[in-house]
């Protein structure tokens, strides 16, 4: 764990405008009415958890594929990756992390490289559980090049009700493995593609968390 990961603060900053929103609210709501004002706190509280950002203990090994995401691998198989990367038009293997409201949504890079490319597009906001949801909704391509040369590219997909994708790092950045990379608000899927001969270290079900679960391992 790194100088930094340990003055990291257990919530996100992210979090404290909305609290700080809320909390207001709230307080002026207690001139107006009490059970509106308890249910103002009770909503500041559920942000502040939202928000939260757990310390994580990263396996550092090049070979291996971390989960960017906490949630439950909702889907295994080989894709092509996101039409607007710059990337061959050739299937990778994909890995796809589903997050409810209640994971932390804290993106974390599977992979110790360089960040080539960060590419936005804009789209709708299907459920992120469905299939169509990688090639039709709102996302964020980040393209990661290992020390090796191995091309891993990791999507934020916005789901049914979550509506801004936030990254923290532009062009060039040079990602720690478990190094946090960006943030979904409110729900959302994260995909994982990299090489086709890429060995599975999970199966569709299991519940993974970021930084940490380990979901494949490079040749």
């Amino acid at each position: 764990m790194n100088h930094l990961e340990k003055r990291r603060s257990y919530i996100h900053p992210e979090g404290f405008k909305f609290a700080a929103i809320s909390i207001s609210l709230s307080i002026i709501l207690t001139f107006v009415s009490q059970i509106a004002s308890t249910l103002g706190f009770l909503l500041t509280f559920f942000i502040l958890w939202f928000f939260r950002d757990p310390k994580r203990d990263t396996p550092k090994d090049p070979n291996l594929i971390i989960s960017s995401a906490d949630g439950k691998v909702c889907l295994i198989d080989e894709a092509y990756p996101p039409q607007e990367t710059p990337l061959k038009e050739e299937k990778m293997k994909r890995i796809c992390v589903f997050m409810n409201v209640f994971n932390v949504h804290v993106n974390r890079s599977p992979v110790q490289g360089d960040a080539q490319h960060i590419i936005y597009k804009t789209g709708q906001f299907f459920n992120a559980s469905l299939d169509k949801a990688s090639d039709k909704n709102e996302r964020n391509s980040l393209v990661i090049k290992t020390e090796n040369g191995t091309l891993i590219v990791v999507v934020q997909i916005a789901g049914l009700i979550a509506r801004r994708i936030l990254s923290f790092i532009s062009p060039n950045h040079r990602l720690l493995q478990g190094e946090r990379f960006g943030l979904i608000r409110f729900g959302s899927r994260v995909d994982i593609y990299m090489p086709l001969d890429a060995i599975e270290k999970c199966k569709v079900g299991d519940k993974v968390v970021a930084g940490e679960s380990i979901l494949a391992a490079l040749r």
